[in-house]
């Protein structure tokens, strides 16, 4: 296996030492360089070009996003970005992936040390994952095409309040991974607001999954927002489970709602894919749809499985839009994807599930 050269781009010296000590034990990485900002990176790239970036977001000289920008313009280059637990690191994370980061590492503001040195397993999976991005489509521009204006959907939605009722009874369920924040974006930008109801799981961490449903929710027509225990799905809206937990479907009455929950980490995650998929098969069963799109892993394929086997249709992304063909390729293989589609089928299937299931 070809090693995985690695740059490490973070203005403390203690994050570079202990996080090139940490990737370098793995046998699959090379850290060639640790600098302590974008302009001595700029320099050492002109030497050799690395082929993970992991990269800090506030640093002196230049800020993180503005060297990523910088990079994706001149060859786009799997980033993973290392930012503190904060509000502000948020919303600036959130910039980074909208241009084109992989992934994320969070990292504390003290106790750094200890912290990086436990999370070694996230880390060195982070770094691999990006490794097997497929930049191509991180970084090529979509249209988000509205639903409704596609040839032929309108001829499969009713119009008015008898269509927003009856998407009531049927539910999406949605789970990804590295490449998923683009991935949503571009199917929530194209729903129209009388869409099914959504519920999603984003591997993410904590205070995060807030900032990017906020994001999603200035542009889109739909209403985006991190779910809170006992929300109830509703047509327009999508439901994304808060970093730290997972999120369960239940059903009261004819009603569908989310039950927000603490536990153990399932395959390696918290919120857990396979934990909302599951919990979607045994409320929903064939009143569900559930998709499974680009991400590093097996998160959700079983789950995935258990909603096919229920009677749900199942979708997983092809390997040609996948930023990280991990997820859907382990759900295909356990013949769990009732179809395998493009990112640019999904919002169309999305529309065309909940009219013609009526």
């Amino acid at each position: 296996m070809k090693t995985i050269k690695v740059m490490i781009v973070d203005d403390s010296a203690i994050v570079r030492q202990v996080l090139q000590a940490v990737l370098n034990k793995d046998p699959c990485i090379e850290v060639i360089s640790a600098v302590s900002d974008p302009l001595f990176a700029m320099t050492r790239m002109a030497i050799q070009w690395p082929d993970v970036i992991v990269l800090d977001i506030e640093m002196p000289r230049m800020d993180g996003v503005t060297f990523l920008k910088k990079i994706m313009a001149k060859r786009p280059t799997p980033v993973v970005i290392c930012s503190t637990l904060t509000d502000k690191g948020a919303e600036t994370t959130m910039q980074a992936l909208s241009a084109g980061a992989v992934s994320i590492v969070t990292k504390p503001k003290i106790g750094l040390k200890n912290f990086i040195q436990d999370a070694a397993n996230d880390i060195t999976s982070a770094v691999k994952a990006a490794a097997k991005a497929n930049m191509s489509n991180m970084c090529m521009p979509r249209a988000a095409v509205k639903v409704r204006e596609k040839h032929g959907v309108e001829n499969v939605i009713p119009s008015g309040a008898s269509a927003m009722s009856k998407t009531t009874e049927h539910v999406v369920a949605i789970g990804t991974s590295t490449g998923g924040t683009q991935a949503l974006e571009f199917i929530l930008k194209a729903l129209p607001t009388n869409s099914p109801g959504i519920v999603i799981v984003q591997h993410m961490p904590e205070k995060f999954t807030a900032t990017f449903a906020e994001r999603l929710n200035n542009i889109c027509d739909i209403r985006v927002r991190e779910a809170r225990h006992h929300d109830r799905v509703l047509s327009g809206q999508a439901l994304i489970a808060p970093g730290g937990k997972h999120m369960m479907l239940k059903r009261s009455g004819a009603q569908y709602l989310v039950e927000i929950i603490d536990g153990p980490l399932v395959n390696r995650h918290k919120p857990s894919v396979d934990v909302l998929f599951r919990s979607t098969a045994k409320c929903a069963g064939k009143n569900a749809v559930g998709f499974i799109l680009t991400g590093m892993g097996d998160d959700g394929a079983r789950g995935l499985k258990d909603m096919c086997d229920a009677g749900a249709s199942t979708v997983a992304q092809d390997e040609q839009s996948c930023v990280v063909f991990g997820m859907p390729k382990e759900a295909i293989a356990l013949g769990a994807a009732n179809k395998i589609l493009s990112l640019n089928q999904i919002p169309q299937e999305i529309m065309r599930y909940a009219y013609l299931k009526i």
